[in-house]
Parts: C-alpha cells; structure tokens; sequence
C-alpha cells in the first residue's frame, strides 16, 4: 500500500503564510494526480488544489491566486504554499494521490490519504 503523511501545519496570523508537505511512500510505480483537501468543523470535505502528473493544476476558487501547489516526483512529495491566510481557512488539511504501485510485483492502483495537519489562523 501507499502511506502520505503530512507536515506544515501550525498556527498563523491573518495575511500570514504557511506551507505543507506531503511525502507519499510505498512501492509506488506512479502518481496520476496528488492534491490537497480541507475539512473545517461541521462543513463538508472541499478540494482546496490539485496537480496531475502533466503539471496541471487545478483550484478552489476561494484560494486562487493566494495558494501553490507543487510537486517533486523524485521524492514523491507534494506541497502547498499557502499566502495570505484568511480565518476562514482555518480547517483540516489532508492530502491525496491516486496512482499505481507494485505489490507481488503486480500493478495495482492505489487512492490513498494522508491523517491531516491542522492549520488555524487567527490573531
């Protein structure tokens, strides 16, 4: 299987900046698409951003232009810079990735996600 484990969270204040990683390990032969998603007390799971192995990217329209995702494929890790930080922003942040990995050196797709890393922003 895939394990992702997450890093980066933390407490901020409004306007201010954090960034998250995701490392995705395991005998993983490739990654279609990695992303982030959020869950905030009493809300639904909303996707926040994506990336494809291609490099196309997709966001939230309430994070656009002050979010980057990216990623590092020889470390299999996926990032989230996260800028002008709003309270409303305030939520669980879980990575995702879908792809393929070997196991019995079978292929096998894989979904897996991350346990999530608290991100809090207030002043």
């Amino acid at each position: 299987q895939v394990q992702l484990v997450e890093s980066g969270g933390g407490l901020v204040q409004p306007g201010g900046s954090l960034r998250l990683s995701c490392a995705a390990s395991g005998s993983i032969f490739s990654t279609n698409v990695m992303g982030w998603y959020r869950q905030a007390p009493g809300k639904q799971r909303e996707l926040v951003a994506t990336i494809t192995s291609g490099g196309t990217t997709n966001y939230a329209d309430s994070v656009k232009g002050r979010f980057a995702i990216s990623v590092d494929k020889a470390k299999n890790t996926v990032y989230l810079q996260m800028n002008s930080l709003k309270p409303e922003d305030k939520a669980v942040y879980l990575c995702n990735a879908e792809g393929t990995y070997y196991r019995s050196l079978f292929p096998y797709a894989f979904q897996s996600w991350g346990q999530g890393t608290q991100v809090t922003v207030t002043s």
